[in-house]
């Protein structure tokens, strides 16, 4: 989820040569396709190269700072946590008035309004040079200004001179460091700060394990700041038991986005904790809001929400703790989280952390990360391909965050409904944090191939959300709270994806039939208000005009009725095929029409030169000051990069636009400047991002027009130019795994277009042999010279294909490329070697 922003940007992507379509006939492509087929033949007799430790080509570091400046990082979680893992144990970083300085807006509201602010929605942001604490929960990749990010502790030094609520930018109470001292891997955290202190982060599931060693003779301190998360908090308290040395707490919290709007502002989660310290505690203090309580061992007060949704300055509540180092200066901390009790965090700690130490426990972490990323091999020699395997590793790595685990050992966990739950028959655990509008365009089919239990517990677990919350399924949810964030119906999407990629170990029956009626039994949500235009608290918002009207109006409960339009015929288009699945045709057939519904919104006279798709009124008249790239005319995006946001009817659209060389001379102008420069990343909204959800898709769409060597050239750009092994090589917000989930699939030669189905559509793989799931993935000779394709062998068949069926989900499945440097018009051009497209009438 990003924040509404203006895409009219500085361009980045540098001059380059414009598509080749000559050549293809030509006596020397022949020759070189021979000699290609002649390496090809040589080289399948050699077994694949494969990386073995995949672990060793991570560097989280990547995507940690702005390509502009830092507020423009993709805002990746940079600490130690487990795949999925509900710990996630990490720096939090302060401001200072260099990086306030980046921004005049933001400069203003901290120094004037007096504000918290968080530097970055993860926590970490490359370009900070101070940390205020290091917390057990982040969120990885989000918008908005963040989320989560609760109990930072902070080892300190200086003497405790007044609250750390009321210390504007943290300037006190924060510690500089700096990134040669700096060193992280996955399942591991490690730094030492400018006042000496060595920290050591590692985690387990639940729970976290930190090392502080402090200078000798120094006056060790910890600071517990608890109620001082990203975004606040209603309730906060800490307790030190000076007779068992643990220190408790909880903090109740919420208010995603709530600076956007009223709706948000409220908790709906309460994060409980518990920690031990191996060294004695020689006394301790708390503060409440701006009151000190020296020798206290109890505080409790939440920072509030503010008035504009950022909490403000000195409100808050925490204590610290005087520590004994004098006979031993490294001091291991050891956490456990819940979000059900103070019982079951001791709990988790307990059946975690048993007899382990630190090193244990980060080598299982480490060992933990490996086992799960090798789940996609790729071969690739370790030298001479580092920069790409630093780069696709570290994505998938990125991809693995989330949902977060959220029950507990005991199989416990708080649903929607506020009250405490057990784990559904079969299911192993319950998971959280679900940015829906993001992740079911790609990241959930990840997940599905390579953990389909796992996949399966995440979709039985949106079920038990949406039971738990009168039958509403949240397009973006957040621990046990709905925060209805973006647009759409994306959890229909996502269930339908989890089925077709073989994640079906769940009630897939009872989601389908909740799903069907919300698709057509209109809610009291639907039909209001509340919320809108970002929270619109409906799953189908304004579903009363849907039914009647056939289109979602500008005079609706939705955030931009064009838009909404967009995403509600992917979720019906996405359910009719999950209908079909279960042998629902009739209600198959009646979803199917209902994703027609999008050529109501096509205006062929939307400007003097091109038809669009356009915003309409309730009464059938056009939506007036059409602008194809205006950012504002629909979510996150301009009418010129949504057009494309139509995979499963490319050849309806085809139809509409003029023909396959009208849609595909249209493709060209959005990705190709007269000049023949690629455009790719925030520039005017009339061409591609495809840094954005609105615009990943986009590059796929040749396809439909039989022009596939031109979605090749475009993804391999997109791969080439955007995606990169260093601090700024995400482009735009990761969004909690979603844009790094795109390049693990494009980088594999492959892509999730089609919403509810499992084809997958081709590009050039990057990699020479790859497996995922039972999918086998041979590509000999690839390279950035071989980046087209000439044709494909499919379980021994040859065949020129753009796209491959489902087939490879349930049973073993091999995947021949045979690449070119030079494109080959005939690949996938025959309407019957097209993706399937399912055009339709629509009112």
């Amino acid at each position: 989820m990003h924040t509404p922003r203006t895409l009219i940007g500085i361009a980045v992507i540098a001059a380059l040569s414009g598509l080749s379509l000559s050549g293809c006939g030509s006596s020397d492509a022949d020759t070189n396709r021979s000699q290609a087929d002649n390496s090809v033949a040589n080289k399948a007799a050699k077994s694949p190269s494969w990386i073995s430790q995949p672990v060793d080509f991570v560097n989280p570091l990547i995507g940690s700072q702005g390509v502009f400046n830092h507020r423009q990082a993709a805002n990746v979680a940079v600490g130690a946590s487990l795949p999925f893992g509900m710990f996630n144990f990490g720096p939090e970083h302060a401001y200072t008035e260099t990086l306030l300085n980046e921004s005049e807006g933001l400069k203003k509201r901290v120094l004037e309004e007096k504000v918290r602010i968080p530097v970055s929605p993860g926590g970490y942001n490359y370009d900070a040079t101070r940390v205020k604490g290091f917390s057990f929960t982040r969120l990885s990749g989000t918008g908005c200004l963040g989320a989560s990010g609760e109990v930072p502790v902070l080892p300190f030094l200086e003497p405790i001179k007044h609250s750390p609520d009321t210390d504007l930018m943290d300037a006190y109470y924060s510690v500089g460091y700096s990134h040669a001292n700096e060193s992280v891997r996955p399942g591991s955290y490690r730094l030492t700060l400018d006042n000496g202190v060595g920290v050591n982060l590692t985690a387990t599931e639940r729970s976290g394990i930190a090392e502080f060693d402090f200078p000798k003779d120094a006056d060790a301190k910890l600071l517990f700041r608890t109620a001082y998360n990203q975004l606040g908090s209603e309730q906060a308290s800490t307790r030190f038991n000076p007779e068992t040395g643990e220190i408790t707490g909880s903090v109740t919290s919420g208010n995603f986005c709530g600076y956007l709007g009223e709706a948000n502002r409220y908790s709906y989660y309460t994060l409980h904790f518990v920690a031990k310290l191996d060294v004695p505690v020689t006394s301790s203090g708390g503060w409440q809001d701006d009151k000190m309580l020296p020798g206290a061992s109890y505080s409790e007060g939440g920072t509030g929400y503010g008035p504009k949704g950022v909490p403000e300055l000195g409100k808050g509540s925490g204590l610290w703790l005087e520590l004994d180092t004098a006979a031993q200066q490294k001091v291991t901390m050891r956490v456990g989280i819940s979000y059900v009790s103070e019982a079951n965090a001791r709990q988790n700690l307990i059946a975690e952390q048993a007899h382990k130490d630190f090193s244990a426990v980060e080598t299982a972490a480490n060992a933990r990360w490996n086992e799960t990323l090798a789940k996609v091999k790729v071969a690739a020699n370790p030298e001479a391909d580092k920069d790409r395997l630093t780069t696709f590793y570290t994505a998938l790595y990125h991809a693995l965050h989330h949902p977060n685990l959220f029950s507990d050992v005991n199989g416990e966990y708080t649903g929607f409904d506020g009250k405490v739950h057990k784990l559904s028959a079969g299911q192993a655990a319950q998971y959280a944090n679900y940015s829906l509008w993001d992740v079911y365009r790609s990241q959930l089919q990840l997940i599905s191939l390579m953990e389909p239990k796992v996949a399966s517990d995440m979709a039985q677990s949106m079920l038990n959300q949406a039971n738990q919350y009168g039958g509403v399924w949240d397009r973006w949810t957040h621990n046990s709270g709905a925060t209805s964030v973006m647009s759409g119906d994306p959890s229909t999407i996502a269930i339908a994806n989890f089925v077709a990629f073989g994640a079906d170990d769940f009630a897939v029956k009872e989601a389908y039939e909740s799903l069907y009626k919300a698709a057509t039994e209109p809610t009291q949500f639907d039909l209001g208000n509340i919320g809108c235009p970002v929270f619109c608290r409906g799953q189908r918002p304004s579903l009363d005009q849907w039914l009647s009207i056939n289109y979602i109006s500008d005079q609706s409960n939705s955030w931009e009725g064009a838009s909404e339009t967009l995403e509600q015929v992917s979720a019906d288009f996405a359910l009719s095929q999950l209908a079909s699945r279960l042998g629902q045709q009739g209600q198959s057939d009646e979803l199917l029409k209902r994703a027609g519904y999008w050529k109501n919104l096509y205006n062929p006279k939307a400007t003097a030169e091109l038809g669009y798709i356009q915003g309409r009124n309730k009464d059938g008249s056009w939506k007036t000051d059409f602008d194809p790239a205006s950012p504002h005319l629909f979510v996150e995006g301009s009418p010129a990069q949504y057009l494309w946001m139509l995979p499963f009817d490319g050849a309806g659209m085809s139809a509409l636009l003029g023909g396959d060389a009208a849609m595909e001379a249209r493709l060209d102008g959005h990705f190709i400047k007269p000049d023949g420069s690629y455009v790719l990343f925030r520039d005017d909204a009339f061409f591609a991002d495809v840094s954005n959800q609105p615009s990943i898709n986009s590059p796929w769409m040749y396809l439909h027009t039989g022009a596939a060597h031109k979605t090749q050239k475009v993804v391999r750009e997109t791969l080439n130019t955007l995606w990169l092994p260093t601090p700024k090589g995400i482009p735009g917000q990761d969004d909690l795994g979603q844009m790094s989930s795109w390049y693990v699939f494009s980088a594999l030669g492959l892509y999730p277009m089609l919403p509810g189905r499992a084809e997958l559509v081709l590009a050039a793989p990057v990699f020479e042999a790859a497996e995922i799931g039972k999918l086998s993935i041979r590509a000999p000779g690839a390279s950035n010279d071989n980046l087209y394709i000439d044709g494909i062998v499919l379980n021994g068949k040859p065949s020129l294909k753009s796209f491959i069926p489902a087939d490879y989900v349930e049973q073993s499945t091999s995947l021949e490329f045979k690449l070119s440097d030079k494109p080959n018009p005939a690949f996938g051009q025959a309407m019957a070697d097209r993706p399937p497209s399912f055009s339709l009438t629509g009112n």
